[in-house]
């Protein structure tokens, strides 16, 4: 099974590793697509996509596919539309909004925001998401976020039951800063099943397509 991950982060913001060695290192744990997604809001959102456009060729021949992303993070909820557009025409392929964990005081609006938003790929760690934004988020083809995150993990249950009632996407990311935070394809199945997928809910989730994806989206 070829192995995925949409929310990663490097010594750009605040993570651990320099960005060729997080793709180094998920090459060896058996990914293939691999979208780093560093916090950004208007001061870095061109630089960090411009940077990670440099980077392409060299995570090719590690045999990942870099989808070059930014995760918009804090940013206040009626900036978030404006801000995804800005970032999928400077070439960002994933845009991650940084949902409503109940760990840090991200504005109300968030979800909804980022479940309204077409541009919006990836809403992570939503917390006590509503069933109103999760429908909204599987009307516009954003995937809702299970993690493996210390903190923003404690709401993965109901994450999971909401995006099933929704219909919404479900895609397991690490939200990785440091390279033990990485998922091997056992750690990433236990985050499934403990969040209450099923074994084949888990499969499939696990196994989903992502340039399919992204283009079903389009």
């Amino acid at each position: 099974m070829a192995l995925y991950d949409l929310h990663t982060h490097t010594t750009m913001t605040d993570g651990e590793m320099l960005p060729i060695e997080l793709i180094r290192r998920m090459s060896v744990l058996g990914y293939s697509t691999v979208a780093i997604t560093d916090h950004a809001d208007a001061t870095n959102l061109h630089e960090l996509i411009t940077a990670l456009k440099r980077l392409v060729s060299s995570a090719r021949e590690y045999g990942v596919t870099l989808l070059p992303g930014v995760e918009l993070t804090h940013v206040p909820p009626g900036q978030i539309p404006g801000l995804a557009d800005e970032a999928k025409k400077h070439g960002a392929i994933i845009v991650v909004v940084h949902g409503e964990t109940p760990m840090e005081p991200v504005a109300p609006g968030t979800n909804q925001a980022a479940c309204s938003c077409s541009n919006v790929d990836v809403l992570a760690h939503p917390g006590l998401i509503s069933l109103e934004d999760a429908c909204m988020a599987s009307e516009n083809g954003v995937a809702l976020e299970i993690t493996s995150r210390g903190g923003h993990n404690r709401t993965n249950g109901h994450v999971v039951r909401t995006a099933l009632a929704s219909g919404s996407q479900i895609v397991i990311d690490s939200d990785s800063h440091g390279p033990g935070d990485l998922l091997d394809m056992r750690a990433k199945k236990l985050v499934g099943l403990g969040a209450g997928l099923n074994e084949e809910q888990c499969s499939r989730i696990m196994s989903l397509n992502i340039q399919e994806w992204l283009l079903r989206r389009k």
